[in-house]
């Protein structure tokens, strides 16, 4: 196994059977209904750098640097302290447990460093799960609960949820945003409900009058409505109790303007309101010092948007004493913001440290004090070092949700952001007033969300439009790019990409957000540098598709909510498309460029246009003899032109499976043996062939997976396997000059490709 450190150190690989000869008796094992061969294939990351919301972080009290991290979509990573990189923990969950993704809470287990717990769930409406470990996130075994979760919801950087009692690693709990609070008595297998903890959502047992009352009320916003988010955390107090016993003494908060903080001295068997607390804003992290203190940061809302408000408070249990300890107040008027996590140093239980939250200008702020909260020193001189990822340069350190400092070593702090996690390692040079240092610790943690993605023939090798962070032109894979995002305009999502059949180094994109007036831009030089078209189509809302002509003689954009438009002077003159519906995307033929495509998959009609989109016709095609309507069921569908070949088109219409037409359209053949299309891409024809290689995201024989034909899709084979499926696949794409590398966007794992894995008689020397 020399051979895979040399040439792929330190990656995700594919080791399944080398098969003989692919396509021997591949048809008949087909037929048969027998499952396509597999071939042993790299995985990696394109590297970009964190880019998505990391909701939480834990060092484990025993081991040190044994640290793990959640994300909202990209599921849980481990940092490997030896190879200094992030481990990803959630490759193996396959598209059906897609909303397992994201990562609602995670817990140690302090007498055990091997055990993991992970509360899985992105949205309240799909399936939730504990994931428990034994091996540090290596292997999981999986529990179905009847409790909802929502680790891409409101209030997702709050916490913890789920913990393991210290004194007894049999027992643990977890607050749900709907269901109340829940117990397990063996290690997260089964769970119960806690009665004495079961007011409606696990809102309260009791209420009563509390203390000092923070005037704003909260305003729960998310994806237009209003989210439950119930019980954020659970803390246990170790001094309470006796090893192998249930701890007795127990805290709990709950995201309510409310009466928020109820403590159990029964191992959670009844609970009470903690007398005088502070109330009018909502708890979203609760911590507990080695020396009894309680620590608690608010905010008007739990967050991560509309948060204006907020505070930051410590009890100390045995006095009943509160003490407002906030290092900066909200204005009263103006843009007002919240606090977002506190941290205590578990060797030093004096030294606290809190962040605030929606502090958009400058930018969040990070506040450490050395005698428990009465005096502060702001690190408003920190230093951010980008090298890691140069793109995070036009970034402001924001969505600062949780802060961790390392039981081990007091100089080391963490803070998770909306974009990823910074490391200070000389955080006590604060208390002299010197500087921090703070670096970007993401290696191998990439949670982007890909939208678009393009191989061209000649230049980069990758270009990605990518959600909240633009996108990027990738010269090496293996780098966050030198320049950052696109230079040009920048969107906050650029959703389409496409370049000139003929002309390659002539790309156009789409997107979202930012400032640019106009929301799509063209690229002479191969994506390396931008200019905005002229004007934005009559219709429509920005982003939606756009693609442009073999010759780059014209480009067609269909915005959100428009219609389809053309022009042949960059933006300056639009002209409605003739024969299409709202919101049908148009893709153009890569050889002739008068010929463009576009399907319906409403109607399931396929349309063409032979005059430069000015009109397009239904081609009428027909499948096994039925008219358009016999394409399949309506669904998702992509429609993809080959490279190289006038008039050849693919369309994966999903459960509908994949077609083929090398008329332009005029008529298609179904491929029976894919029976669901998810995404296809095409790359660089195998020896011997003319035809590129297809990489597709489907169904074959019942099998779900990614996959390669070599020959048409007369034969396939299975390309990755069962611990390696990210998720849901989408946007594939094959390199054009590289045989066999294949590039898919995933729903929080970043940009993956893959290459065939070579044999050691036949690895390069």
């Amino acid at each position: 196994m020399m051979f895979l450190k040399k040439y792929f150190p330190l990656l995700a690989v594919t080791l399944l059977p080398w098969p003989g000869t692919l396509a021997a008796n591949l048809a008949a094992n087909l037929a048969a209904g027998a499952p396509p061969p597999a071939q042993a294939y790299v995985w990696r990351n394109v590297v970009i750098g964190g880019g998505g919301f990391v909701t939480g972080l834990a060092f484990h009290p025993g081991v040190p640097g044994l640290l793990y991290a959640r994300t909202d979509v990209g599921g849980a990573y481990r940092w490997e302290a030896g190879a200094q990189k992030w481990i990803p923990l959630m490759d193996w969950l396959g598209p059906a447990d897609n909303n397992l993704l994201g990562i609602e809470s995670l817990a140690l287990d302090p007498a055990d460093p091997q055990r993991l717990y992970l509360a899985a769930g992105t949205y309240s409406r799909g399936e939730a799960a504990i994931l428990r470990s034994e091996d540090q996130g290596r292997t999981f075994q999986r529990t179905a609960v009847p409790f909802k979760m929502g680790g891409n919801e409101s209030g997702r950087f709050n916490g913890e949820r789920l913990a393991v009692d210290p004194n007894n690693g049999e027992i643990l709990f977890f607050g749900s945003r709907h269901d109340g609070l829940w117990q397990s008595h063996d290690r997260g297998a089964t769970w119960q409900n806690v009665a004495g903890f079961s007011a409606p959502g696990g809102a309260q047992p009791a209420v009563v009058e509390g203390g000092p009352v923070h005037s704003r009320p909260p305003v729960r916003r998310g994806f237009g409505h209003p989210q439950a988010v119930g019980i954020v955390s659970v803390v246990f107090d170790p001094a309470s109790g006796q090893p192998g016993r249930a701890t007795p003494k127990i805290f709990a908060a709950v995201s309510t303007a409310a009466t928020n903080l109820f403590a159990s001295v029964d191992a959670g068997a009844t609970w009470q309101a903690v007398p005088d607390q502070p109330v009018g804003l909502c708890p979203n992290h609760l911590v507990l010092s080695p020396d009894g203190m309680v620590y608690l940061s608010y905010g008007s809302d739990p967050g991560p948007n509309g948060m204006n408000d907020g505070v930051v408070w410590k009890f100390d249990p045995q006095a009943g004493a509160w003490t407002d300890i906030t290092p900066l107040k909200s204005p009263d008027a103006g843009a007002g913001f919240g606090y977002g996590a506190v941290a205590v140093d578990a060797r030093h239980p004096a030294t606290v440290m809190v962040t605030t939250f929606a502090h958009w200008r400058p930018h969040d702020y990070i506040f450490r004090s050395l005698d428990g909260g009465g005096h502060w020193t702001g690190l408003e001189d920190a230093g951010w070092d980008h090298a890691n990822a140069p793109y995070t340069r036009t970034r402001t350190p924001h969505w600062m949700g949780t802060v961790a400092i390392n039981p081990f070593d007091a100089d080391q702090v963490l803070i998770t952001t909306g974009y990823g996690i910074w490391s200070c390692a000389n955080a006590t040079q604060a208390e002299a007033g010197r500087p921090t240092r703070w670096v970007f610790l993401n290696a191998g943690l990439e949670e982007t969300v890909p939208l678009a993605l393009i191989s061209p023939p000649t230049g980069a090798h990758l270009l990605s439009g990518v959600g909240d962070v633009d996108g990027f032109r990738h010269d090496d894979l293996n780098q966050s790019p030198a320049e950052g995002a696109f230079a040009g305009p920048h969107y906050g999502n650029t959703e389409t990409l496409a370049f000139a059949g003929q002309n390659p180094g002539v790309i156009v994109r789409a997107g979202t957000g930012g400032k640019a007036m106009v929301r799509a831009a063209v690229s002479h030089d191969g994506g390396g540098t931008w200019r905005a078209l002229e004007t934005e189509p009559p219709t429509g809302d920005g982003a939606g598709d756009i693609t442009i002509s073999a010759d780059a003689g014209t480009v067609v954009w269909t915005p959100r909510g428009g219609a389809p438009w053309l022009t042949t002077n960059w933006g300056t003159r639009w002209t409605a498309c003739a024969g299409l519906a709202t919101g049908i995307r148009v893709v153009a033929d890569a050889v002739e460029p008068q010929r463009f495509y576009a399907f319906d998959a409403r109607a399931g009609k396929f349309f063409a246009s032979t005059d430069g989109a000015v009109s397009f016709a239904d081609t009428e095609a027909k499948i096994a003899g039925r008219e358009n309507a016999g394409f399949g069921p309506a669904g998702g569908a992509t429609v993809t032109a080959a490279s190289g070949t006038a008039q050849e088109v693919w369309l994966a219409w999903s459960s509908a499976g994949l077609f083929h037409s090398t008329n332009g359209g005029a008529s298609f053949t179904r491929l029976t043996q894919v029976q669901e299309a998810g995404s296809l891409g095409l790359g660089k024809a195998a020896k011997g062939q003319t035809s590129p290689a297809m990489f597709l995201a489907g169904k074959i024989s019942g099998v779900a997976g990614l996959f390669r034909s070599d020959d048409v899709g007369e034969s396939w084979v299975r390309i990755n396997d069962d611990q390696h499926q990210y998720g849901y696949i989408s946007r594939v794409t094959g390199d054009p000059r590289v045989y066999g590398r294949v590039y898919f966007a995933t729903g929080g794992r970043g940009v993956i490709y893959g290459d065939i894995l070579v044999a050691p008689d036949t690895a390069e020397k």
